[in-house]
């Protein structure tokens, strides 16, 4: 087992959390062994130790799209978040905005736009799907600028959903889904009294917004079957690209080719992702794919990147292999679940003092600092 910053979150979120809601989580697709190699090759890459280089002035803060961060770290979009604390997006929209980074609110949150951005003074990043109702695509949007959403986060990897067996095991799907979850819910008692109970309305506050009417979780799986378009190609964002006047990301590119589609497109960024392997199993881990799309594009538009990052030990590696920042998926949520907005600070805080011992021992004293020469050459499984 690899021990990082998440790894007791982890296990604490498990412990409190309902099976159904754990595994939804902590779960991928197929017999997900990209969500290992996440993880495993990431793990693997080796960093250059340089000694006695007058590290006494160290900064992790950097720009992205001018927006000032206090370190190059984001929390990614992750759905039904605000069912693993009380309205648990606005808890960790709390905690990343008082530790200077940004938070993404997913299109199928809890917690819908307003309730959101009405919470904290940082603005808000907004993650965004192709469906195929066109109209709420158009109203979501016209909330996110009306809530002073500056950045947005397109995910193109999902056309279809991946095949996520957990589940349907552990009754966030499947035959009797909705007795099993209460059951669970019952045998979990603080969840059920912080979050079952006092934690409503239980339903998609964006897509209920645009509705008129609750869309609850029994609907939810339901609904992205019926809404997901596989027909989907990049004409299909041209119209957004034309609406949204700030910077837009594209979130899901493993290929190079892709990459470089993304840049003719005129999008301002990319997240280099395989969806914490929650989609295709057997891509490439976000570690193998990375190299490849910097020597394409770096310069081009800013490189983001997120699967398989669980401390701020690995973050130093990403940004040393050429991402400008680095998404917070799993390792966010499990603190999230075990102790709500101060869990998701504490695990801030640690990324934070990770990042400066690993800077410090590398030898960089800045964010621009960290590059090639700050890795072992060859010692990563993609021979890099």
């Amino acid at each position: 087992m690899i021990i990082s910053a998440a790894t007791d979150y982890r296990q604490a979120a498990r412990r409190r959390v309902p099976p159904f809601l754990f595994h939804y989580a902590d779960g991928g697709a197929y017999a997900e062994h990209t969500l290992r190699s996440n993880v495993e090759d990431l793990a693997d890459i080796a960093l250059r130790q340089r000694v006695l280089k007058d590290m006494s002035s160290l900064s992790l803060e950097t720009k992205l799209f001018d927006e000032p961060l206090s370190m190059p770290v984001a929390l990614a979009p992750v759905g039904l978040a605000g069912m693993y604390a009380r309205r648990g997006e606005v808890q960790a929209a709390r905690a990343a905005a008082s530790k200077g980074v940004p938070f993404t609110l997913s299109t199928v949150s809890v917690c819908p736009i307003g309730e959101v951005a009405s919470a904290v003074d940082r603005p808000l990043w907004f993650q965004l799907y192709v469906l195929k109702d066109r109209g709420f695509m158009k109203h979501v949007l016209e909330q996110a600028k009306a809530a002073g959403v500056r950045t947005l986060v397109f995910t193109v990897d999902m056309p279809v959903p991946g095949a996520r067996y957990r589940d349907a095991h552990s009754g966030m799907s499947g035959r009797h889904a909705s007795v099993r979850r209460m059951l669970q819910a019952a045998t979990h008692p603080s969840w059920a009294w912080d979050v079952g109970i006092h934690g409503r309305p239980h339903d998609l506050g964006n897509v209920s917004d645009y509705r008129g009417q609750p869309t609850e979780l029994e609907d939810y799986i339901a609904w992205l079957g019926d809404n997901f378009d596989p027909s989907i190609s990049w004409k299909d964002l041209e119209w957004i690209r034309e609406f949204w006047d700030g910077p837009m990301i594209i979130k899901g590119i493993l290929d190079p080719e892709d990459a470089r589609d993304a840049v003719r497109f005129g999008a301002d960024g990319i997240v280099v992702s395989n969806h914490g392997g929650r989609q295709l199993d057997g891509v490439p881990s976000t570690a193998q794919a990375l190299p490849a799309i910097v020597d394409a594009v770096k310069g081009d538009l800013a490189i983001l990147a997120d699967s398989g990052v669980r401390s701020g030990l690995d973050v130093v590696r990403m940004v040393a292999m050429g991402a400008d920042t680095v998404l917070l998926g799993r390792a966010f949520i499990y603190a999230l679940a075990a102790a709500g907005e101060a869990g998701v600070a504490h695990l801030l805080e640690l990324f934070e003092k990770e990042m400066r011992v690993a800077m410090t021992l590398t030898g960089a004293r800045t964010i621009s600092d960290l590059g090639p020469d700050s890795l072992v050459p060859g010692a990563s499984r993609d021979g890099r």
